[in-house]
């Protein structure tokens, strides 16, 4: 936009994306020179040609993206961008309508290490000549900014780049519509038939060739990996009995029989139960097998869909298993926060008191136990029982050895906080067989997931294990956490209360060497490859002295 005023013409600049600026430069009357392009469109049952089609409005192309980064190699040390292409994508006919792509030249060559260059190829002398991130991000912002955003683990890793490239040079970073993360959707509709849900792999699975870690190869790559996981679901929804999800099995997946189980810690006596029937579970919309979802007009948009309990038609036929709705977002919090969902399935919550907690010191080794319950959508996952009753457990006095970490998001990007406390042997005890229970339980499954420790065990600390704590978010309420907080000093103890989702404010709360008394829950979890255990903090009494 330029602005002329008698005879003279000056381009006007905008440093951030403000529409009242735009208000007083259009008011009714003003004459304006414009020069624009002929667009027609059809789209959702709508065609014509647009006036202002470039207006952010209009933007129903899907932005598949990927950035290629260095690879940090000390603590601290932050990604620097390489490498960043795009595609636009038509969702009426998945076919690509534009591209981009460009090496990016880092502020410090000096991060481009042999590892990074042994991940993606990319050299210091690749770079060199390549324009930085400043010169070509009005064109990445253009491309993004109020599109649906696209690619395979990008919630996790590329928009946070994005993001963080765009703060470094002082400039508003574009905002997506939606996002649709191809790693968490195919997690979920298309499971680990390929072997794993790496990109290689996926690819090797349907015969498309090696991957190249290089942006624009990469996101055609995803968008292809796509579809052919969009076709093989189709055909099974169209053939249920004939075509079901064990016949596609990849003869690559990994699977695992009883005699390659590993032995659970000395002591440990396996239980292994049917899954309870509770009313509850029935009665949860969530959980209830008649909650079904009614058919979505278009399959691409229908991804981004959030239905509600109110929504859910409960005399709807059996759902059309090609529907794609309700998926990266919802499963991402099934299995990365705590599971109060399916803890209130059985029995009370009990979080407010410490009823129901058990210290490690009660807890019969032999009286653990472990079995699955239905979750998400009725799929499964692992509880922890001693004696018949969902294992939770409360220990006094844990000492911080790290504060409030910040370093991963969820789908909305708000860290995910948790700390570290040094770990006494009694509950070492504890923790190691619930660790040896679940996994021996996810392995007799078929799952295939690398089992982490429950109990943290480095090199130089032996004698010094620790847990990580995790504080989970909460989407409403009064209160931002899902934990109840309260601080103990002389012998009073008073409820903490917070207004608002600010991990500033817990900082100062857990200090290294700061007494904690805990009460959490014992979360297994089996997402993305990774399996483990999640201890939850459901309240927290916290020593000022």
């Amino acid at each position: 936009m330029c602005q002329k005023d008698s005879g003279s013409e000056q381009k006007l600049v905008f440093s951030k994306y403000d529409p009242a600026e735009l208000v007083p430069l259009f008011t009714a009357g003003t004459f304006v020179d414009a020069f624009f392009s002929i667009d027609p469109y059809d789209y959702q049952q709508n065609a014509g040609i647009p006036m202002g089609s470039s207006s952010r409005e209009e933007r129903s192309e899907i932005a598949f993206f990927d950035v290629e980064t260095t690879v940090p190699t000390r603590p601290g040390q932050r990604f620097a961008l390489l490498e960043f292409g795009a595609i636009l994508v038509c969702p009426r006919k998945l076919v690509e309508l534009q591209s981009y792509s460009t090496l990016v030249k880092p502020a410090d060559l000096s991060l481009i290490s042999s590892l990074s260059v042994r991940c993606n190829g990319i050299t210091p002398d690749a770079v060199v000549s390549a324009p930085t991130f400043l010169q070509i991000s009005d064109r990445v912002y253009d491309l993004l900014h109020g599109r649906i955003w696209a690619g395979h683990n990008i919630l996790r890793f590329d928009c946070a780049r994005i993001r963080e490239a765009f703060a470094e040079i002082g400039k508003p970073a574009p905002e997506p519509k939606g996002a649709i993360d191809s790693l968490q959707l195919l997690t979920q509709k298309f499971g680990r038939r390929a072997g794993d849900m790496k990109m290689a792999t996926l690819a090797t699975y349907f015969g498309l060739g090696q991957q190249t870690h290089r942006s624009l190869d990469d996101v055609r790559m995803n968008l292809e990996v796509v579809k052919y996981c969009a076709t093989v679901l189709f055909l099974e929804s169209s053939l249920p009995d004939i075509f079901t999800a064990n016949s596609w099995v990849s003869p690559n997946a990994t699977t695992r029989s009883r005699s390659n189980v590993k032995s659970a810690p000395a002591g440990v006596s396996l239980k292994i139960n049917t899954p309870p029937s509770s009313s509850k579970l029935n009665d949860d919309p969530m959980l209830s097998p008649t909650n079904q979802e009614p058919e979505e007009k278009h399959p691409i948009l229908s991804l981004l869909t959030r239905i509600t309990a109110e929504e859910v038609d409960p005399n709807t036929a059996q759902r059309d298993p090609f529907d794609m709705g309700q998926l990266s977002n919802q499963m991402e919090e099934s299995y990365e926060t705590s599971s109060t969902e399916s803890s209130a399935a059985a029995v009370s919550d009990g979080s407010s008191d410490s009823a129901g907690f058990l210290e490690p010191d009660e807890v019969h080794i032999s009286s653990i136990s472990a079995s699955f319950v239905t979750f998400f959508r009725g799929s499964q996952r692992i509880q922890l029982l001693h004696e018949g009753f969902i294992l939770r457990l409360s220990c006094s006095r844990l000492k911080v050895r790290f504060g409030i970490s910040t370093k991963f998001l969820d789908h909305a990007g708000r860290p995910r906080l948790n700390f570290v406390a040094n770990a006494p042997q009694s509950l070492c005890k504890v923790l190691d067989a619930c660790d040896g229970i679940a996994q021996k339980l996810s392995l007799d499954s078929g799952s295939n997931s690398e089992w982490r420790p429950v109990v943290i065990r480095k090199n130089g600390f032996v004698n010094y294990p620790t847990v990580r704590l995790h504080i989970p978010n909460t989407i409403s309420g009064d209160n931002p956490y899902g934990t109840e907080m309260y601080q103990k000093d002389s012998g009073s103890m008073q409820k903490l209360v917070f207004s608002k989702y600010d991990p500033a404010e817990l900082d100062p709360l857990f200090t290294p060497g700061t007494f904690v008394d805990a009460f959490f829950s014992i979360d297994p979890y089996d997402y993305q490859q990774n399996a483990g255990i999640r201890l939850v903090a459901k309240k927290l009494i916290i020593h000022s002295n």
